[in-house]
């Protein structure tokens, strides 16, 4: 026990055990980092036109799945002329955080209308619908929803909390456009 009587050697012994104790701490929390599973990222929908729905998980941790991405584009296509086209992954993010911002995590999404295909975009609106000439719906970077149980008032509420792009707010048609261009609402 001379060694403890020692200021200096029992400084230095505790340093190193303390550095000891931090590098083994470390590499626990690597390991078990690197053992734990990446959370995952999962959609649940109802298309309001072709009556499908979809519970799919689109990304885990930072890594978008390639399969569900096709299948979700898919899915998502224009349902009056059966085109697809390859959409922007932060929408389905935006969709995600929104059913958690609403306390909803994992709950159902009706699609109302998701790609459009620039001759339905021009259909609609020469028959009156209201549709934007470039809308972002023709570049797969928005859609239109509702979510079972929640308000819309709420919905758009929620998703102009968000910050993150457009919003627009159908009251008589009880539907929610979000996109993920500039932010604005209307």
């Amino acid at each position: 026990m001379s060694f403890l009587k020692n200021p200096l050697k029992t400084r230095s012994l505790l340093v190193c055990l303390f550095a000891l104790t931090v590098l083994i701490t470390s590499n626990a929390q690597a390991a078990v980092a690197a053992v734990a599973p990446a959370p995952e990222y999962r959609l649940r929908l109802f298309h309001t036109h072709t009556g499908e729905r979809l519970d799919i998980v689109y990304r885990r941790g930072d890594a978008y799945v390639p399969e569900a991405l096709a299948e979700l584009n898919h899915y998502l296509r224009d349902h009056r002329t059966g085109a697809v086209l390859a959409y922007d992954p932060h929408v389905f993010d935006l969709l995600h955080d929104l059913d958690a911002k609403l306390g909803r995590p994992n709950g159902e999404i009706d699609i109302v209308c998701g790609y459009r295909s620039a001759w339905s975009n021009e259909f609609l609106r020469t028959h009156g619908h209201g549709v934007a000439l470039h809308s972002l719906h023709m570049q797969a970077k928005a859609i239109d929803i509702r979510m079972p149980g929640v308000e819309s008032s709420s919905l758009r509420d929620a998703a102009l909390a968000l910050h993150r792009g457009g919003v627009g707010y159908y009251a008589k048609s009880d539907f929610v456009h979000v996109d993920v261009g500039r932010v604005r609402r209307w």
